[in-house]
């Protein structure tokens, strides 16, 4: 995914359709009047929600060719037992995991791992404070739109046809208000304003349990005392791998997901030149768009909005599928956030600097056969 300051156009149904694709969309009508974050999700240590943008299928075996058990919407959420390797080579694909479930086996790709962990809500704002910053660390929690009409094209198509506006496992949002809601619950005001990251002004209240505040040491730099020339980051689009190194040594290596074809992912050396705690990342035209709120721990290093992010919506690491972003799994984009020169902090968000003092430099290669 790449950032684009541009606003997309109106989506229309052919856009729709794209955007459930990448996970925004889901088809349950939303209860505005609950805001209960316990939504009946399974009681087991790791979770998998099905993050396709619409139909998932669950087989009999791991394995492509496998009977057909049952098909499930977007967003059901599985227990995740465990992870295995395919019994038959699929290959059509490079990734051959898949996860056991109590109900049969889901291709890995498909579900998002997720765990439901509601946290202990707190009843105001810390004093002397604008707000904070929140990750959810439950499945997918709903929101309420507080100042309709909506204005990111997305929620709009979503408000007006009766779709939930959901917020997902790992995602990270500005809390700036809190209140009792009609149910009864601790509720938080999530503020989508250009202030905290790129966002349209959209406004929403959600259950307090499902948010976990963000605190400073969880964004402490790693490494503050290197020099910053002897930091790189190496991405092989052959590989779809990402390596940090200090020096000649390799201090931390991810799988990653990058772009390819019309979407591929530059090549060449480059610098980080912004970072933000969480962006709100859209483009979008007839053939292809996309309108994503909450995309956390971005570090931009090519100028047309190439980032390294957080993602929530597929598990393809490994795999070319991205708009030319480097996708990678929170834990690693947040490694990668703090690691990266310069640092940027809980009140200093958002932060785009200009030349190459002080920043990271960024080589991404692809071996041609």
């Amino acid at each position: 995914m790449k950032f684009n300051s541009k606003k997309p156009n109106p989506i229309s149904r052919r856009d729709f359709l794209k955007l459930s694709s990448i996970g925004l969309i889901s088809l349950p009508l939303i209860n505005k009047n609950s805001f209960n974050p316990a939504q009946e999700f399974p009681d087991y240590e790791t979770l998998g929600r099905n993050c396709t943008g619409g139909i998932a299928l669950v087989r009999s075996r791991p394995d492509v060719n496998s009977p057909v058990i049952k098909e499930v919407y977007e967003d059901t959420v599985f227990p995740w037992i465990r992870e295995i390797s395919a019994e038959n080579p699929d290959l059509n694909h490079f990734i051959q995991r898949w996860v056991e479930t109590p109900e049969g086996y889901v291709y890995s790709p498909t579900l998002q791992p997720v765990k439901n962990l509601p946290n202990s809500v707190i009843n105001s704002i810390p004093e002397g404070k604008a707000g904070f910053w929140a990750e959810v660390t439950i499945p997918y929690v709903d929101l309420y739109l507080d100042n309709p009409p909506a204005r990111s094209p997305a929620i709009k198509h979503l408000a007006e046809n009766g779709f939930p506006i959901r917020l997902y496992y790992s995602q990270v949002m500005w809390i700036d208000q809190i209140r009792v809601g009609s149910s009864g619950n601790v509720v938080y005001r999530v503020n989508e304003n250009e202030k905290h990251g790129y966002g349209y002004g959209d406004v929403f209240w959600a259950a307090g349990e499902a948010f976990r505040p963000i605190l400073d040491e969880e964004i402490t730099p790693i490494s503050p005392e290197l020099d910053p020339a002897e930091k790189t980051i190496r991405i092989s689009l052959t590989y779809q791998t990402l390596s940090c190194f200090e020096g000649d040594k390799e201090v931390y290596f991810c799988r990653v997901t990058t772009g390819g074809g019309e979407f591929a992912t530059p090549t060449g050396e480059f610098v980080t030149w912004r970072k933000s705690i969480s962006i709100h990342m859209a483009a979008g035209t007839v053939d292809a768009g996309y309108d994503t709120p909450g995309v956390s721990w971005s570090t931009f290093f090519v100028g047309t909005g190439v980032a390294i992010h957080s993602t929530f919506w597929h598990n393809q690491f490994g795999e070319k599928r991205s708009h030319g972003c480097v996708n990678c799994k929170p834990d690693d984009a947040r490694w990668i956030f703090r690691w990266t020169n310069p640092s940027v902090s809980l009140v200093e968000s958002d932060v785009t600097w200009s030349g190459m003092q002080g920043s990271t430099r960024v080589i991404v290669e692809e071996r041609l056969y």
